[in-house]
């Protein structure tokens, strides 16, 4: 049976590249990586709601607010019996673990992850994660589309870009913006914006909000048109939004990082859990519009109704008083991203798209209503507008995405009415966040390491290429203790190259190089035969490429510091073999052909 279907299958595959194209197949597979991604981000949420409106509109509702501590406990402990007993893989962060793949494993993406975020996201954000579905969801479409590329034979250059359309279509499908879900793709992904790559994320696109429409019909996750005009009196303020933005952005990126720094040598589950578990709740506890994702907070707090977002506070504080509400929503600015991280850190799957949205419709609607109450200003501007701009001023920081957060809240809310104030939040921000921070929250960690695919096109092939299939290990071997004789007779004699290894007999350690020109004047003289041996002659190669640290950015000005045209490659200090410069930039060449294709 297995092999009828292979045949059946190997027939497809062959009509296939006799009657279609590759541009015109990987149209196809566009359209159908965006239905996939629609389909993933529409049984995410509605996992996800579902868990969230059981336990937070019913028991809570109903029985006590000590719920809020115990939930989110709850579903880390069932993520983490999911992952283990049912996905039985790490299931990793959704963008970031995409980036990875495609800067290290050549787009190939494994198969668990197309259902691993499916099944415990949901158990995440619904029972109280502080976390968004947004990164899952891309985490899900890219898997997806990574493994249809593979059954279809795709090279790597098609499978980026599909996994590039998994992404627009999952953008797509969430907010109903397929123009931003375009740009996302492009700017996060660092794909190349040509004709070849646009048709197929436009189709993606298309395709994944059409799925979306099909299922949950005109529902928009931030239902808001602009109804307060922008005044160009208004520019100045729209600029401290975008230091303010800035600044916020480099606190988000900081606690994120420390707090994963903090986990990061914790190395058992169980006692990450705890620690996380325990953390998270007791901030919902205390703060429960903490609890999720947090997009009914940003719908009341657009919509004018913060006393909606904070009438469950604990300590029942004073919501009449402007500056209270103030005081309690820079509390939530601060401490969500808190929050989030504890959940990455107990083992939850999610991701910072959504907290990104929060922190920043907050700390707009804070800067508003601090123009508005301080009397020196003698200013009144438009708070839904603030709270709007400071999600995008947030997003461009935070992402380093600036035209996706232009995009999306343009697009989100049905016009662009606001788009001067948006380029001004998001530029002022992205500058501010760029110079504190090289590498967004996504590719902090591949960006450190230097791993990370940029719009650099050089970079971005030297990152993508294998040092593995440029070393060469042909070498004859000279050892320190042989003679001139010996190095003639036994590697000279025998080698068809002028470069000679030598290595310690016993812990193969690189000892130095000995060139074909450094015998040659005495190579003929055999008085000299037993007379002078390797350790003499031997000297120290110009550079060294060590294998298990250099990336092939090092290696390349490694090459052009030295001068030289081969070069030793050793890990953990023992000897491989050898790398060439026209072997190295024949290897670039053929990349740069695949990679911009």
């Amino acid at each position: 049976m297995g092999i009828h279907k292979k045949t059946w299958f190997t027939k497809i595959l062959v009509w296939r590249v006799k009657h279609i194209s590759e541009r015109q197949f990987i149209y196809f597979l566009s359209i159908l990586v965006g239905f996939t991604s629609g389909v993933g981000a529409v049984i995410l949420k509605n996992l996800t709601h579902f868990f969230q409106h059981l336990l937070e509109g019913k028991l809570v509702q109903y029985y006590h607010q000590a719920f809020y501590f115990v939930f989110p406990i709850i579903g880390l402990i069932l993520v983490y019996l999911v992952i283990k007993y049912v996905v039985r893989h790490k299931v990793n962060h959704g963008i970031p673990s995409t980036l990875f793949a495609i800067s290290q494993h050549k787009g190939i993406i494994r198969k668990y992850q197309m259902f691993g975020s499916l099944l415990a996201a949901p158990l995440t954000v619904g029972f109280g994660g502080s976390v968004g579905l947004e990164g899952p969801t891309v985490a899900t479409g890219a898997a997806i589309s990574s493994n249809i590329a593979r059954v279809f034979h795709m090279n790597q250059s098609n499978r980026n870009l599909l996994i590039g359309c998994a992404a627009a279509g999952a953008l797509s499908s969430i907010f109903k913006a397929p123009i931003a879900a375009i740009i996302f793709a492009i700017e996060v992904f660092s794909l190349d914006l040509t004709i070849a790559s646009m048709l197929p994320l436009l189709l993606a696109s298309i395709s994944a909000i059409i799925t979306s429409y099909f299922f949950f019909g005109d529902d928009v996750l931030l239902p808001f048109k602009i109804e307060d005009s922008f005044k160009l009196g208004d520019i100045p303020f729209f600029a401290i939004l975008g230091v303010v933005a800035g600044l916020t952005s480099i606190y988000f990126t900081e606690v994120y990082d420390r707090v994963h720094k903090f986990f990061h040598p914790i190395k058992s589950p169980i006692k990450r859990l705890l620690i996380g578990g325990v953390g998270l709740g007791i901030l919902v506890y205390f703060i429960p519009p903490l609890y999720g994702e947090g997009f009914d907070v940003i719908n009341s707090l657009v919509q004018g109704n913060p006393e909606k977002v904070l009438e469950n506070n604990i300590f029942e504080l004073d919501l009449t008083n402007v500056w209270m509400v103030i005081i309690l929503l820079i509390g939530l600015v601060l401490f969500k991203i808190i929050a989030s991280a504890l959940t990455f850190g107990a083992g939850g799957v999610g991701g910072i798209f959504a907290p990104a949205l929060f922190m920043g419709s907050i700390m707009g609607n804070c800067v508003a209503k601090i123009i508005n109450n301080v009397g020196f200003f003698q200013f009144k501007v438009s708070e839904s507008n603030f709270t709007l701009v400071g999600m995008a001023g947030l997003m461009a920081g935070v992402l380093h995405a600036p035209l996706t957060a232009i995009f999306l809240i343009a697009e989100v809310t049905g016009g662009y009415d606001l788009f001067i104030p948006l380029m001004i939040t998001a530029a002022i921000s992205y500058s501010i966040t760029k110079y504190a921070n090289p590498h967004s929250v996504y590719n902090m960690e591949l960006g450190r390491r230097g791993d990370l695919i940029t719009h650099d096109k050089d970079h971005a092939v030297l990152t993508l290429m294998d040092i593995n299939k440029v070393i060469e290990d042909k070498f004859a071997i000279v050892y320190p203790t042989m003679s001139l004789g010996d190095i003639v007779n036994k590697a000279v004699v025998v080698s068809k190259r002028n470069i000679f290894p030598v290595i310690d007999a016993e812990d193969k350690t690189l000892l130095g190089i000995i060139l074909l020109d450094d015998i040659r004047s005495i190579m003929f003289d055999r008085k000299l035969y037993n007379e002078v041996f390797a350790n003499d002659i031997m000297h120290t190669p110009p550079e060294i490429i060590e294998l298990d640290k250099d990336k092939m950015t090092e290696i390349m000005q490694k090459f052009q510091d030295s001068g030289a045209w081969n070069l030793p490659v050793i890990k953990n200090g023992k000897y491989v073999g050898f790398i060439s410069k026209s072997k190295l930039l024949t290897a670039y060449r053929r990349k740069l052909i695949n990679f911009t294709k």
